[in-house]
C-alpha cells in the first residue's frame, strides 16, 4: 500500500474508533436520589418525578450529544447513611454522568465525600444552611442570605416581630440556621432572652408542650414570629397543634422554610391561612413561563391536582443548566461541565433570569407568601435576584470565607490568611 492509502486507512480507522466511542457512551445515564419512602418521602417524591419529566421532555428534543439520557432512580429511604451507599452505587455501578437528589442537609453531608472521593457531580435543589461550597456540588436552592434572612427581615420591618421562636427538626440544617438568625436577630437588637429555640426529631408528632412553651412568650403581650425550620412530615402534626391552641396568623405568625405547595396538599389549611412561607418560587406565580411548567407536569404526571414548588424549580433550573453545560463542554465529563457550568442562564418561573455563579450558587429572587384557603400561596412581597452567598457575613468563622471556582479554584477562601483551606465532610 502507498503512503497515502496507508494514511487513509489510518483516517478512517481513527474516525470509525471515534464512532464507536461516542456509541459506546450512550445512553447518558442521570442519577435520582430521593426519597421514595420514610419521613421525607413525602417532600421528595415530586422531586423523583420531576426529574423524570425533564427527562422525557429532552430526550423527546432529541436528547443529548446525540445520545437518549436514561434515568437511574434509587430510594435512600431517608435514611441518611443510605444516601452515601446510594450515590456511590450510583457512580461505580450505574456509572452515571450526574446526580440530581438529597433534600436534608444531613442527607447532603452524607454524599458529600463520596462525591468528591469519585469526582462524581451532584445538583442539589433545596435551601439549606449554606457554609458551603463544593466542587462536586451545585446549589441551586437557596442559601440563608436568599430565604431565612429576607424572612426575618420582613418579620421585623413589615410586621413589627419583637420577639422570636426559632423551632427546627434536630439536624444541621435548622441548626446551622438558626445559629445565622440568632446572631442575626441579636445585631438587630434582639435580646437573647427574647430568643425561643427548640430542635425535634425527624417525625415529631406530638407538639402539645412545644406549642405551649412558644405561647408563653408571648404572654406580655409582645408580638412573636415563629421561624419554622420543621421538616417532613413533622409539619402535619405541628400546624394541627397550632389550630388546637386557637394560634392564627394575626396572633403569632409562622414563616415556614420547609413548607410548600406539596406539604399544604396534606393538610386542611383552613385554620392555617395567613401563615407565611418564604422561598423563591411558588406556583401562584403569575408569568407565561410558569404556566407553560403547570401545564406541562400536569400533562405528564396526569392529575390537575398536582401542585408544583420551589426545589421542583430548582430542578428545572439545575437540569437545564447542565443540559447547556455538557452542549458546551461537547462532553458530560465532570471537569468539563463543572467548568461550563459558571455563567450558565436559565430563564426562571417567576419572570427572571438564573446565573450560576463562581461559587456554585445561583441568583434567585425571594418570595414571601400567605397561605390561602385553597392550599396556595398569596404572594406578598419578591424581591429582584439576590446572589447566593456559600458563606454568611453573621459568624465571625465564616465572613472571612470566600467560594470562587473560577479564579480562585477553591471554595473555602480564607480572606485574611490568602489561603485555600480544606472544606471538611464532617457533620
Amino acid at each position: 500500500m502507498t503512503k497515502t492509502s496507508l494514511s487513509i486507512a489510518a483516517l478512517l480507522a481513527a474516525l470509525g474508533a471515534t464512532g464507536a466511542a461516542a456509541q459506546d457512551a450512550c445512553p447518558i445515564k442521570v442519577g435520582v436520589l430521593h426519597s421514595l419512602s420514610g419521613t421525607m418521602a413525602i417532600s421528595e417524591t415530586t422531586l423523583k418525578d420531576t426529574m423524570l419529566m425533564l427527562i422525557e421532555q429532552q430526550n423527546a428534543k432529541g436528547g443529548l450529544l446525540g445520545c437518549q439520557i436514561e434515568p437511574v432512580v434509587v430510594d435512600p429511604a431517608s435514611d441518611w447513611p443510605l444516601f452515601a451507599e446510594k450515590a456511590r452505587e450510583l457512580l461505580t455501578v450505574n456509572e452515571v454522568d450526574v446526580i440530581f437528589g438529597a433534600w436534608t442537609s444531613v442527607s447532603r453531608k452524607s454524599v458529600l465525600p463520596v462525591l468528591e472521593e469519585l469526582n462524581g457531580l451532584m445538583f442539589y435543589p433545596v435551601q439549606y444552611e449554606g457554609e458551603e461550597s463544593s466542587k462536586n456540588v451545585f446549589y441551586t436552592g437557596a442559601a440563608p442570605n436568599q430565604q431565612a434572612i429576607p424572612a426575618v427581615d420582613y418579620y421585623l420591618d413589615e410586621l413589627g416581630i419583637t420577639k422570636f421562636a426559632l423551632l427546627g427538626t434536630d439536624y444541621v440544617y435548622p441548626r446551622t440556621t438558626n445559629n445565622i438568625l440568632a446572631a442575626y436577630l441579636e445585631s438587630k437588637g434582639i435580646p437573647e432572652e427574647d430568643i425561643f429555640v427548640n430542635y425535634t426529631p425527624f417525625g415529631q408528632s406530638d407538639w402539645a408542650t412545644i406549642v405551649s412553651d412558644v405561647k408563653a412568650l408571648a404572654a406580655d403581650g409582645e408580638p412573636v414570629g415563629v421561624i419554622s425550620t420543621i421538616n417532613g412530615d413533622a409539619n402535619i402534626g405541628f400546624y394541627k397543634e397550632l389550630a388546637a391552641q386557637g394560634i392564627s396568623a394575626d396572633d403569632m405568625p409562622v414563616v415556614a422554610f420547609s413548607v410548600g405547595e406539596e406539604e399544604l396538599s396534606g393538610l386542611d389549611t383552613t385554620n392555617l391561612v395567613g401563615h407565611l412561607a418564604a422561598w423563591n418560587y411558588f406556583m401562584s406565580a403569575d408569568t407565561p413561563e410558569n404556566a407553560a411548567f403547570i401545564d406541562a407536569w400536569h400533562a405528564y404526571i396526569g392529575d390537575e391536582s398536582r401542585v408544583t414548588n420551589d426545589p421542583m424549580e430548582a430542578h428545572y433550573i439545575g437540569f437545564n443548566m447542565w443540559v447547556q453545560a455538557v452542549e458546551q463542554a461537547g462532553t458530560t465529563e465532570v471537569d468539563a461541565v463543572t467548568a461550563a457550568m459558571i455563567g450558565q442562564e436559565v430563564p426562571n418561573l417567576t419572570g427572571g433570569t438564573a446565573v450560576m455563579l463562581p461559587n456554585h450558587h445561583l441568583t434567585k429572587p425571594v418570595l414571601i407568601g400567605e397561605i390561602t384557603a385553597e392550599g396556595q400561596f398569596d404572594i406578598i412581597s419578591q424581591t429582584e435576584e439576590v446572589p447566593g452567598d456559600a458563606w454568611t457575613d453573621f459568624l465571625p468563622e465564616s465572613a472571612v470565607l470566600e467560594a470562587d471556582w473560577q479564579k480562585l479554584n477553591c471554595g473555602m477562601f480564607n480572606t485574611e490568611t490568602q489561603t485555600c483551606v480544606q472544606l471538611t465532610s464532617n457533620y
